[in-house]
């Protein structure tokens, strides 16, 4: 939990934007203004206030109050997150988690790695991302066990779910159909967007999850990312 709060408090900190970093791990902890503004008996416009850097970037008193607020509000509804984070901070083989400072805009997303849609297009002007898990699909889909399988949402479920080694993007598609919670968006790996199997871009389509194709090497998607989040 220790390790949770430094992580919030320094991100916060040395974020270049405070106010939007605070609001995304607000958003991320599922709490509205007004509830956090409650717990923390100050007004909802000071919150507001915050987030639209309208005021001073936070002290540490601040930020420290912020902090506990959002890890007491989520033991308050039993810990979930703060179990998941622990969980995904866990060392391991099969994917590479990265989480943005703030919320980044599905179409800048997809422009930055390069990436075609395959299906459901519309919903990207809509979509906002927390990060992206960078995962290989052979290792996950064969090794990785079934209840072990949410640790690559790392701390939220919206986010990009990026599968590398797919050869027709099928059985990604199929392991998402098959778990009960879902990623915002799926990228496909080295494959172009008219080499997606067509029962992938069918269950994308039921499932309402974009998916996107790109062939942009990973050390680069890696730095677009950094440079976006």
């Amino acid at each position: 939990m220790e390790q949770l709060k430094v992580k919030i408090a320094g991100e916060i900190s040395l974020s270049s934007d405070p106010g939007a970093t605070m609001r995304k791990w607000r958003e991320v902890f599922g709490v509205t203004q007004t509830h956090l503004s409650e717990f923390l008996q100050i007004s909802p416009s000071t919150i507001s206030d915050y987030e639209s850097n309208r005021r001073k970037s936070p002290g540490i008193q601040v930020i420290k109050r912020f902090v506990d607020a959002l890890i007491k509000l989520d033991a308050e509804k039993g810990g979930e997150l703060t179990k998941r984070f622990a969980e995904a901070e866990s060392p391991t083989d099969y994917y590479d988690a990265i989480n943005f400072s703030k919320s980044v805009d599905a179409s800048d997303f997809s422009k930055a790695i390069d990436a075609k849609p395959v299906c459901c297009p519309e919903k990207l002007a809509d979509l906002h991302l927390f990060g992206a898990t960078i995962i290989d699909s052979v290792k996950v889909i064969l090794d990785l066990p079934y209840d072990s399988f949410m640790k690559i949402y790392s701390t939220t479920t919206q986010r990009a779910l990026i599968f590398t080694n797919v050869s027709t993007g099928r059985s990604p598609l199929v392991a998402i159909r098959m778990t009960p919670i879902k990623p915002t968006l799926v990228v496909l790996h080295g494959l172009k967007a008219s080499e997606v199997d067509k029962l992938a871009i069918k269950i994308g389509e039921n499932e309402r999850i974009p998916v996107l194709a790109t062939t942009k090497s990973l050390d680069e998607i890696k730095k677009e990312l950094k440079k976006i989040g």
